[in-house]
């Protein structure tokens, strides 16, 4: 202490002649310079080290109950607090353990490759569940109840649970609800392909000929076993619901983290991207389970379907593509767990858009909600009282009724109005309304990225294109074809039966069942519903198809000889309508769904950006209950309910129960007109959204260029 006290207080007190000694403090000063230059090459040989030999040691002081004490302020640190945040992101790996191999992954670009193969697979799901349940539903006898279970449990389900999910998934811990989501996707296929395990699927049980016979044996009537057809509903519907509440964390969180990992203008291309995976999933399902369901429509030659290892050979396919789309939505699970809660970079994204303007409604300015059981009410009162969000989320939910109107109606509309097979007719509507969906959604994201969009440029943009899908759907209306004749719905028998009768004296003697569907074009060029009813009494194969002789209700028309010399009176399929509007029914069509696509990405991102970050995914959710509510649920019943009063036949078979619509009214089906005032509807409420926001509608060009002029000023 002495020596302390003298070094700090002996220079005042020697005289001048001692002041030679005082340069001997620039010695330190030299050795202060080389030990800053060792802590800044220190600092620089630290930053340059992986990232998880930084983050490895904290993780296990921190598994091990131990703090550091001292040294928690180091240089670079200090003077780079820039660096020190994007150093605070947690490396990849699986809880505390690191993978150093796996840190080259941590990027959203390798993210979304997982995410879309887990939203890819459950759209090949929804694209089977579909077929199988159609299927299942031609083939037995349901009750309403089980009918709305099987087709909407999913809705029902995903709609119950997506509020809650999206409140309380709002947080770190995003990536865990996806992992979980994928867990779920994988059980729900299990369940799925259950009832297809080790159990018997009976069909109708049909011993029956297409040609007319006076001694036939017809037996539509079938032996039903409620075991497979009680596992059946009971796994399905079990199905749907895990389905549906594992769908919730993928669509909503799922967003809301793409949100935070991307820049501002960014978004909507991954958006399209993830948007128009799901589609072209749902449509590689379908694609899939088509030749499945072609194994059990019924045939127009002899049928004896008994029970067997047929049966069991056609129930192997459903259950092994079940299976397979388990496995592979539980192939991301471990690569989706090793992503941390923020992937690198995502520091410096939320720094940039913090500086950015903020498109945010005037009353929610400033607006903190914390996520408690307490404040969920008032955060959806929040929502509720937002008029530009209730127009956003009414829009999503119209044209999501418009697309399910959509593919509700145009295969039934295609086949009746252009004389299709119903397969064909089928066929034709996958290829047009699946990739003009997906195709929509991509280039909508797309564009809106490119352009870097504003709030109300989005808002524009979705007004502009819903005119333009009006208008072409408007010109749809006018594409169709004259009707075929048909015997006993459009024509008579040459003058004797009644119209709304298959059954004339021509072919009374045939007991002929209108279970089974299989037109015959007569040489008279009148659809005939059955070689029965056209009363042909005898058929062989000429050229691999079947031909038809000896019809008693054709009488008219070119006569033509096969090469044995015997006149053929009838040939399978419908007749030739000498109708080529096709092709231009389906540009038209798949303009409107293009154009109609483009407008997904931008209401998802206008719905985003009015909001502060602690109700996106809430805003989200909600947005999926309106879209239930309005959409998804009413909307096919509706369209059903519209296509079923255009019925002109129906069968009934001779067990009493109510089938199929064979034959229907060209000019009832006006579904289009239907379409046109949603389409309507839809184009208004987003007009009212544009006219009520309270939005900044600036974009960040004008912001920048503004920033300069201040600088120059």
């Amino acid at each position: 202490m002495p020596r302390v006290a003298e070094g700090r207080h002996g220079p005042e007190q020697e005289n001048p002649a001692k002041l030679e000694s005082e340069p001997a403090p620039a010695r330190p000063a030299r050795g202060t310079r080389t030990g800053k230059v060792r802590e800044t090459r220190k600092a620089e040989k630290a930053e340059r080290k992986p990232l998880y030999l930084t983050n490895l040691p904290t993780a296990l002081i921190k598994f091990g109950g131990f703090q550091k004490k001292g040294k928690t302020e180091t240089p670079h640190i200090t003077q780079k607090p820039a660096k020190a945040e994007v150093g605070s992101e947690e490396p990849c790996g699986l809880g505390c353990i690191v993978i150093p191999c796996c840190q080259m992954f941590n990027d959203i670009r390798v993210y979304m490759v997982f995410y879309c193969v887990l939203v890819m697979s459950q759209g090949v799901m929804f694209g089977l569940v579909d077929l199988s349940v159609t299927n299942f539903q031609k083939d037995y006898i349901l009750k309403p109840i089980e009918n709305f279970a099987l087709s909407f449990s999913y809705e029902v389900s995903s709609g119950l649970v997506a509020i809650f999910i999206a409140f309380y998934g709002e947080g770190n811990k995003k990536i865990k609800w996806i992992v979980v989501s994928s867990l779920l996707m994988g059980f729900g296929s299990l369940l799925f392909a259950l009832p297809f395990s080790n159990s018997r699927y009976d069909q109708w049980k049909v011993e029956t000929e297409d040609i007319c016979k006076a001694t036939k044996v017809t037996s539509a009537c079938r032996r039903d076993i409620p075991s497979f057809k009680s596992k059946y509903v009971s796994c399905f519907i079990g199905g749907q619901i895990v389905h549906g509440i594992a769908g919730m964390p993928l669509h909503i969180l799922g967003i809301t983290f793409l949100d935070d990992s991307t820049e501002t203008h960014s978004l909507g291309f991954y958006i399209g991207i993830a948007d128009a995976s799901s589609t072209l999933g749902y449509a590689l399902g379908y694609v899939i389970g088509a030749p499945l369901v072609k194994a059990s429509e019924n045939s127009t030659s002899e049928i004896n379907t008994e029970n067997g290892n047929d049966n069991q050979q056609r129930m192997w396919p459903w259950w092994s593509e079940f299976l397979s789309v388990a496995l592979i939505a539980w192939s991301t699970l471990i690569p989706l767990s090793c992503f941390p809660r923020s992937i690198s970079g995502t520091e410096k994204i939320k720094a940039e858009k913090q500086k950015q303007p903020q498109f945010l409604y005037s009353r929610l300015k400033n607006t903190e909600v914390e996520i408690t059981i307490k404040n969920l009410p008032a955060a959806l009162w929040i929502l509720i009282k937002n008029p530009i969000f209730v127009c956003l989320a009414l829009s999503k939910a119209a044209e999501n009724l418009v697309l399910i109107g959509v593919s509700e109606i145009l295969p039934v509309y295609i086949e009746n109005q252009f004389i299709l097979t119903r397969s064909f007719a089928t066929t034709i509507s996958g290829l047009v309304l699946l990739p003009g969906s997906a195709l929509g959604q991509l280039l909508g994201g797309v564009i809106v990225s490119t352009l870097e969009m504003s709030y109300r440029a989005l808002v524009i943009f979705v007004m502009v294109t819903s005119t333009v899908s009006l208008i072409l759907l408007g010109f749809i209306i006018f594409i169709r074809c004259d009707p075929g004749k048909f015997a006993g719905i459009t024509e008579d028998y040459d003058g004797t039966g009644q119209l709304g009768d298959l059954t004339a004296p021509c072919n009374e003697q045939c007991s002929c069942s209108s279970s089974v569907y299989s037109s015959v074009c007569g040489r008279d060029d009148i659809e005939y519903f059955s070689p029965c009813f056209a009363g042909c009494t005898y058929s062989k194969m000429l050229n691999k198809q079947k031909v038809y002789y000896n019809c008693s209700c054709i009488k008219e028309g070119l006569i033509i000889a096969d090469g044995e010399g015997e006149f053929i009176d009838a040939r399978p399929g419908k007749c030739d309508a000498k109708c080529y509007k096709l092709p231009l029914f389906i540009a038209f069509v798949s303009s409107v769904i293009i154009f109609s696509g483009f407008s997904g990405v931008p209401l998802t991102m206008a719905i985003i950006r009015i909001l502060p970050d602690k109700l996106r995914s809430l805003a989200l959710g909600m947005s999926f209950v309106t879209k239930r509510i309005f959409g998804s649920i009413p909307g096919p019943l509706a369209f059903q309910f519209s296509v079923e009063n255009s019925c002109t036949f129906r069968d009934i078979n001779k067990c009493g129960h109510t089938g199929r619509c064979w034959i229907y009214n060209k000019t009832r089906m006006a579904y289009l007109l239907k379409c046109t005032e949603i389409k309507l509807f839809s184009k208004l409420i987003v007009v009212y959204s544009k006219r009520g926001s309270h939005t900044t509608p600036i974009t960040m060009k004008k912001m920048k260029a503004k920033r300069k002029n201040k600088g120059k000023k």
